[in-house]
Formats: C-alpha cells, sequence, structure tokens
C-alpha cells in the first residue's frame, strides 16, 4: 500500500480560516472586543466591524493573530450586522487596476483606433 509520508514536526497544523459573519474576540492588550468579521484580504489581515463607543459601529484592520471565536452574541452584534449590511463587499483586483477574473468585455481586448474622416 501507498501511505503519505508524514509532515514535517517543523510546520505547525493550519488553523481554520476565519470567514466573513464569523463572531470573534480582538485582543487588544487590554480588554477583549466583540466583533464580527467583514473580509479577509489576506492570511495575515482580517477587517472586522467593532463598536466604538464614541463613534458606533465601523470597520477596523486587525491582524489575524489576535483574533478568537466567541460563541455568544453580544449586545453591540445588531448594529454591527447593519453596519456589514448595508456597506459593499470589497472586489478583489479592483486595487490593481481592475485586472482580476471577470472583468472587461468579452472579444475587446484594446481599444478601437483612431477612425479616418474618410479624406
Amino acid at each position: 500500500m501507498n501511505e503519505q509520508p508524514a509532515l514535517p514536526a517543523q510546520y505547525a497544523q493550519s488553523m481554520d480560516p476565519t470567514l466573513p459573519g464569523e463572531l470573534v474576540k480582538i485582543a487588544t492588550g487590554g480588554p477583549e472586543i466583540d466583533g464580527i468579521v467583514f473580509d479577509v484580504p489576506s492570511r495575515s489581515k482580517v477587517v472586522v466591524a467593532v463598536m466604538d463607543p464614541d463613534r458606533g459601529p465601523r470597520f477596523q484592520t486587525v491582524n489575524a493573530k489576535t483574533l478568537s471565536e466567541r460563541t455568544e452574541e453580544g449586545p453591540d452584534d445588531r448594529a454591527l450586522l447593519q453596519l456589514i449590511r448595508r456597506t459593499p463587499h470589497p472586489e478583489r483586483g479592483a486595487a490593481r487596476g481592475g485586472t482580476g477574473v471577470g472583468h472587461g468585455s468579452a472579444g475587446h481586448k484594446r481599444a478601437a483606433m483612431h477612425r479616418t474622416t474618410g479624406k
């Protein structure tokens, strides 16, 4: 039988990926802050909806390592969900000139050439 070799011990176990809509706690060095994941732009960055006591619900980009899962709803979750619902989801590739898959028109690879006047 063909057995797959075990991964070397130097590799850490992969963590469960954080998904949009997930309830999380953010470790800030002080009290933990309740939040809801809005977007995961990379492995290390997560955009989380949090409640700011002075400004109300807002988005904050945090390091993924500062997040931990929470199971119970908090008092601010309703306001955070409303913020998430009324905010359009960010499009991938828009910051890089829109060259991502699904952009542009099929069959139009370049701009039209200048049309002569017929002189």
